[in-house]
């Protein structure tokens, strides 16, 4: 009967597992989300753009604000184009809007600077394009339900393996005795 315990067990293992990736990869990817660069209006930064990474800008303001951003260097013309669609991420109690991509042309730093005319507390920032972040997620809920599934169809086929060979000794003592 230990062996009924232990593939049980290890169904149980195998569901904590799942759930854990699953956290994991949706937090990572939340995480690379977030903004690393940050500046304040009127600021230029230089950010380092690697277009595999899919860029985007962001922005953190309490009100509505009027924003204009332009985009210079690096090897090639980058271009700043609208997102469709409201991204949010919120880290660290800021809530970061993405509002704009950024679509350069090859690897390379690139000198960004945004203004807006309103008299507003407002932070932009560079990170990760939000739909960037859908495979960590899909990967993330497929060992939510790959990893407890392999585990279920394990305790299954060893439930039904040590029933059949208890039964099958039951009926061996039965005829011998």
């Amino acid at each position: 009967m230990w062996w009924l315990a232990a593939v049980w067990g290890v169904f149980l293992a195998c569901g904590v597992a799942g759930a854990l990736m699953f956290t994991g990869g949706v937090v990572s990817s939340v995480s690379d989300l977030a903004p690393t660069r940050t500046f304040a209006s009127g600021e230029s930064v230089t950010v380092p753009i690697d277009p595999a990474e899919k860029p985007g800008v962001y922005i953190a303001s309490d009100t509505q604000v009027s924003y204009d951003c332009a985009i210079t260097g690096g090897p090639g013309q980058a271009r700043l184009a609208k997102t469709t669609g409201s991204q949010k991420v919120t880290v660290g109690g800021a809530v970061w809007e993405q509002f704009l991509v950024i679509n350069a042309p090859a690897k390379g730093d690139y000198q960004l600077t945004c203004t807006n005319q309103e008299q507003a507390t407002v932070r932009y920032g560079v990170g990760r394009d939000a739909f960037s972040a859908v495979g960590g997620i899909t990967g993330g809920l497929a060992a939510l339900f790959l990893v407890p599934g392999a585990g279920l169809l394990l305790a299954i086929g060893g439930t039904i393996t040590v029933l059949v060979r208890r039964s099958g000794a039951r009926k061996r003592l039965a005829v011998g005795g």
